[in-house]
Formats: structure tokens, C-alpha cells, sequence
């Protein structure tokens, strides 16, 4: 599968659970991955059908400043990366990280099924 594919295949299909969850009033509230997740999804969002973040910023006020803070608590460096740059640093780097961010997350997110193969590693 291309690799585009398969990061707006991931971000959607995984957002969408997340955002399911969140409207259903009987599930657990969501765990800190799930809403680095949310975060993620809305910047896909704004990215893919504005080509910007403010769509992000509508859907999920805040949404920049709390995956910052989700991907640092949770360790992970690429995404905190991601999520610590500028919103117009973050707009120009967004699809170049994307993949490295999704394999971050999907590995976080242990019982969503990592089909990925792992990204080569520095020597």
C-alpha cells in the first residue's frame, strides 16, 4: 500500500473511532494516546481538506498546544516534534513527518494493528 494512503487510511479510520467514542456517553473517557489521536485527526483534517490548520483550530480549539504536550508526556519525539513546531512551521512539515508521526502513535497504540513495517534504523 502506498504510504499516503496508508497515513490518511490510519489517521481516519482511527480518528473516527476515537471521535465515536467520544460521542458515546457509555465508554471510558479517552485514554491520553486517543486524544494525542483527536489531535492528530483534526490536523489531518485541516491539512488535507483546507491545506492549513485553522479548519484544525475550528474542529478542535486547542488542538496544536495539547498534542504537544500528549506526545511529550507520552515520550514520544517525533510527534512532540511535530506538534512543538510553529502552526506555518508545522503546516510546511506536515506530510514530510507524517509517516514517521503515524508509526509513533500506531506503536503507542497497542491494540489498534500495526501492519507497518518499521522504520529503518540510525547505525
Amino acid at each position: 500500500m502506498d504510504t499516503d494512503l496508508e497515513n490518511e487510511t490510519w489517521v481516519v479510520e482511527r480518528g473516527r473511532e476515537v471521535v465515536e467514542k467520544m460521542a458515546d456517553p457509555a465508554r471510558h473517557p479517552l485514554s491520553d494516546v486517543e486524544r494525542l489521536i483527536y489531535c492528530l485527526w483534526a490536523a489531518d483534517y485541516g491539512m488535507r481538506n483546507a491545506g492549513h490548520l485553522e479548519a484544525a483550530e475550528d474542529i478542535h480549539p486547542g488542538f496544536h498546544a495539547e498534542g504537544a504536550s500528549l506526545a511529550r508526556s507520552l515520550g514520544l519525539p517525533k510527534t512532540s516534534s511535530l506538534f512543538s513546531l510553529t502552526p506555518l512551521e508545522f503546516e510546511k512539515n506536515y506530510f514530510d513527518r507524517l509517516t514517521d508521526v503515524r508509526l509513533e502513535i500506531q506503536r503507542a497504540d497497542a491494540p489498534w494493528p500495526d501492519t507497518s513495517p518499521e522504520p529503518p534504523r540510525d547505525r
